[in-house]
């Protein structure tokens, strides 16, 4: 199939980070929206919140209060999804009913001390300082003898299911490997057994000679929306250099991935005009004493809306039940994205 058939006639894209398919339907974006819309306000937000249990100086729910912080912030979670010493309760009826003890560590991290940034608007001394935060938390927690996997996340606004919108981010270390990054990790190590390569480094490779869905790029990092993209104007964000975790980018790489995210945020800001939702984290290798050459880390971002920022995409009906489909093309979305960030 061509390149001209793929931007008009419906056809399946791989995966090969996780080996599944999405459905591609280029036709569809014809069709007029009688659908729901959402209006997304711009957030009126104050630079300090007596409220907010993240800005310097406040109590927080646990009854701690937080210092008078002038860069970044980290505490453990008043309300952690995970907890430390969970006892061994695992069990099994018959291979059908099966669990497992998960203990595990939940931090949270403010980017800032000031309420109304974002990494869109923050400068760039101080996102490099998030990502000096996040290289420390990954080796410190990594280095813990009951975590086997640290996950950094961040949910951007209210649409996400963000509570807060103080700039911040959440740390979970679990004790196992979850699912999306385990599925990662086996394609990942199938591809470098069968070709002998990193699979994303050759296929940062490709995308630089085909350069049709790169968004932006710097000396040491590079965005792009992937071929096999689900969501609208979802991004992966991708080290230069093969290297498997966040503990390992040099202090030039570290100003490279600043100023990679703070640019993308600041592009997704300005296409749609608002103070823009999304969902990102990073994946990385597993918390182990091994070295996971197949590994290279990537950040991805997964962004909500669907054609403007009144229109929200959801999973729903086929994408539920047979498997993910998207109507706009990834190579548009690119395109998009890249006169945003002109702009």
């Amino acid at each position: 199939m061509t390149g001209i058939e793929l931007r008009e006639h419906a056809h399946c894209r791989l995966n090969p980070l996780s080996g599944e398919w999405v459905l591609v339907s280029p036709h569809r974006t014809r069709r007029p929206w009688q659908g729901q819309t959402e209006r997304i306000e711009a957030e009126q937000v104050p630079e300090y919140d007596p409220g907010c249990y993240m800005c310097p100086g406040n109590l927080r729910a646990s009854g701690a209060r937080n210092p008078s912080y002038a860069g970044t912030f980290v505490f453990d979670n008043d309300f952690p999804a995970l907890v430390a010493g969970v006892a061994p309760a695992d069990q099994n009826v018959e291979d059908l009913i099966v669990s497992r003890a998960e203990p595990g560590i939940c931090r949270v991290l403010c980017f800032s001390p000031r309420h109304d940034l974002t990494l869109a608007t923050m400068g760039a001394a101080a996102v490099r300082g998030v990502v000096d935060e996040w290289s420390s938390q990954s080796r410190a927690l990594a280095a813990h003898p009951s975590i086997g996997y640290v996950q950094i996340f961040e949910n951007r606004g209210a649409m996400m299911g963000a509570s807060n919108p103080h700039p911040h981010c959440q740390i979970w270390a679990s004790a196992n490997l979850p699912d999306i990054p385990d599925r990662e990790q086996r394609m990942q190590r199938e591809h470098l057994e069968r070709h002998g390569s990193c699979l994303l480094c050759s296929y940062l490779a490709l995308e630089e000679k085909q350069q049709e869905r790169l968004v932006m790029a710097n000396a040491h990092f590079v965005a792009l929306v992937p071929f096999w993209a689900v969501w609208p104007f979802e991004t992966v964000v991708l080290p230069r250099r093969h290297f498997a975790g966040l503990d390992a980018p040099t202090s030039e790489e570290r100003d490279g991935l600043a100023d990679i995210l703070h640019r993308l945020a600041k592009s997704y800001d300005r296409l749609f005009g608002v103070s823009f939702p999304y969902s990102m984290g990073f994946h990385q290798r597993p918390a182990d004493e091994e070295e996971h050459p197949e590994w290279h880390l990537h950040a991805h971002f997964f962004p909500p809306l669907l054609r403007s920022a009144t229109v929200r995409k959801f999973m729903v009906g086929y994408e539920m039940l047979c498997m993910p489909q998207r109507d706009i093309l990834p190579e548009e979305a690119a395109e998009r994205l890249r006169k945003a960030a002109d702009g």
